[in-house]
């Protein structure tokens, strides 16, 4: 069943991107205006976030999402069967940056919010960095689709690591130097252990893991966002946060990832993935952690 399934979106890949991009409005239409897949959970992030917008605007960013949504799908679709070529085409990313740091003999941790398309900012970086490239996913239930989606996001020699059983995985391939990426804004199964920081003024948990990790592995820290320029076209940036991440106080390079993926969001505001519900937890002073900021 997988290789009639891999056949028939393998052969959706070789679409012309006109024609995927059509789908793609389709697809808008429907999950937007029908289905409206997500919109209380949407429109409220979006309250939270920008107090200060009418809902006018709130509407139009809510808009501009949800195609970049639709986009994100169709586009990964089109990794199937992408060249290298193309790929360096359509993505523009500062990878020299990261790259300057492998003959310190460092490893690298990359973090970055949940920016679109994060599928292309995955193989554009495991193309063209001097690193072993790992990725820490969340499996699909299907095994169909997570068999699908581990073909294309390791068709350019990403490494990926489930993150049910991360520390035996990732044991097994971080042998070598490595850059491993996080997505550092993933809502947290459970809130307790957890940092508390205010993100866009109200409280929201985040999981301790990319703070740990860096600690630990005494890793450098590079921030990455991911963005587009236009439709089908994308830039990325990075920045080397630190070098020394033992030096740090407590909670700091979670902080400084906070203020970062933020500032991010208010420069792009339909760039993020408002349909994650970050704020799904309740601060609770008597049960959680003290507030961090």
């Amino acid at each position: 069943m997988y290789y009639i399934v891999f056949a028939l979106f393998y052969l959706l890949s070789l679409l012309p991107w006109r024609v995927i991009y059509g789908i793609s409005d389709i697809f808008y239409v429907i999950i937007y205006y029908i289905i409206r897949y997500r919109r209380k959970v949407v429109d409220e992030n979006l309250r939270i976030a920008f107090p200060e917008k009418s809902e006018v605007e709130r509407k139009k960013i809510a808009k501009e999402f949800y195609r970049q949504f639709t986009d994100t799908f169709v586009e990964t679709i089109k990794l199937i069967s992408i060249s290298g070529k193309e790929l360096d085409k359509r993505v523009k990313a500062d990878y020299e940056t990261i790259n300057q740091l492998y003959a310190s003999g460092k490893n690298v941790q990359i973090l970055l919010g949940h920016f679109f398309n994060w599928e292309l900012a995955n193989v554009a970086y495991a193309q063209h960095l001097l690193y072993k490239f790992i990725v820490v996913y969340k499996p699909i239930e299907n095994k169909i689709f997570n068999r699908l989606f581990l073909h294309i996001r390791g068709r350019f020699g990403t490494l990926l690591v489930s993150a049910s059983n991360f520390k035996k995985e990732f044991a097994a391939v971080s042998k070598q130097q490595y850059a491993l990426i996080l997505v550092g804004d993933q809502n947290p199964g459970k809130p307790d252990n957890t940092y508390w920081f205010r993100f866009f003024d109200k409280p929201a948990p985040f999981v301790k893991g990319p703070e740990l990790s860096a600690r630990y592995n005494d890793t450098a820290v590079v921030f990455c966002n991911f963005y587009r320029e236009k439709r089908g076209y994308y830039r990325s940036e990075a920045t080397v946060f630190t070098t020394t991440p033992k030096t740090l106080p407590e909670a700091a390079i979670t902080k400084a990832m906070i203020a970062f993926i933020e500032e991010e969001i208010r420069k792009r505001p339909a760039n993020y993935l408002w349909s994650h519900r970050r704020w799904k937890w309740a601060f609770q002073p008597e049960k959680h952690s003290h507030l961090l900021r």
